[in-house]
């Protein structure tokens, strides 16, 4: 792994890293999370599929993104969630802070869609041709 690979990959595992400490409490506290989102005039029948969709796109585009395999298609997911994620409960009541944080790293996806990441399983792994003689 090379500087400019292992910088990428540190700044993905950053991006992401808000991403991976939600998980866990979206599945715990899964009814919770569900009220929650009902209280945005979210209708019931439509919380739990969200939530659902929601833990899929931060599990599945964690690592795509941070592995940079399908590094796009990671960050695409991350910004299936954190946009409408951010309009619904950032917007009214109205939270500059976290709107702001939010569009930070919306930024840093944005740029993530930009770079490409490894094309193979192979370039996960590290693993380089050997030229025999």
């Amino acid at each position: 792994m090379n500087t400019l690979q292992a910088k990428n990959l540190l700044g993905r595992i950053l991006i992401s890293a808000i991403f991976i400490y939600s998980i866990p409490g979206k599945i715990i506290n899964f009814e919770q999370t569900i009220h929650m989102i009902e209280s945005k005039n979210i209708p019931p029948t439509l919380a739990p599929f969200l939530l659902c969709s929601a833990i899929i796109c931060l599990i599945f585009g964690s690592i795509f993104f941070i592995s940079g395999f399908k590094q796009k298609l990671g960050a695409s997911l991350l910004l299936i969630f954190i946009v409408p994620t951010t309009f619904i409960f950032h917007f009214f009541p109205f939270h500059l802070k976290s709107i702001l944080m939010n569009a930070g790293i919306i930024g840093g996806l944005i740029l993530g869609l930009n770079k490409s990441g490894v094309r193979t399983l192979k370039d996960l792994f590290f693993i380089q041709k050997i030229n025999r003689p």
